[in-house]
């Protein structure tokens, strides 16, 4: 049991000594530039080719769902008829 405790000991100092810090660009001015830019296209929509999938995916998921509602409330508004 020992051992293992000791061995454990080991791995978390080597993994916390061995770890490598990567610098990292600031992109952040780059991103104010885009979402700043006065081009008349909508800030959702100004990512790029990802913002417009994800855009379209959340309506039509969003369209889906209202009318998977809706039918179900009609369905349940409605009486079902006995035969």
């Amino acid at each position: 049991m020992f051992r293992h405790i000791l061995t454990l000991q080991q791995v978390s100092r080597r993994q916390i000594s061995s770890t490598v810090r990567r610098q990292l660009s600031n992109k952040v001015p780059e991103k104010q530039k885009l979402f700043q830019e006065a081009n008349g296209m909508p800030v959702h929509l100004k990512g790029g080719v990802s913002d417009a999938v994800l855009y379209r995916a959340t309506m039509g998921l969003t369209v889906m769902g209202t009318a998977c509602v809706i039918y179900e409330l009609v369905k349940a508004a409605v009486p079902q008829k006995k035969n």
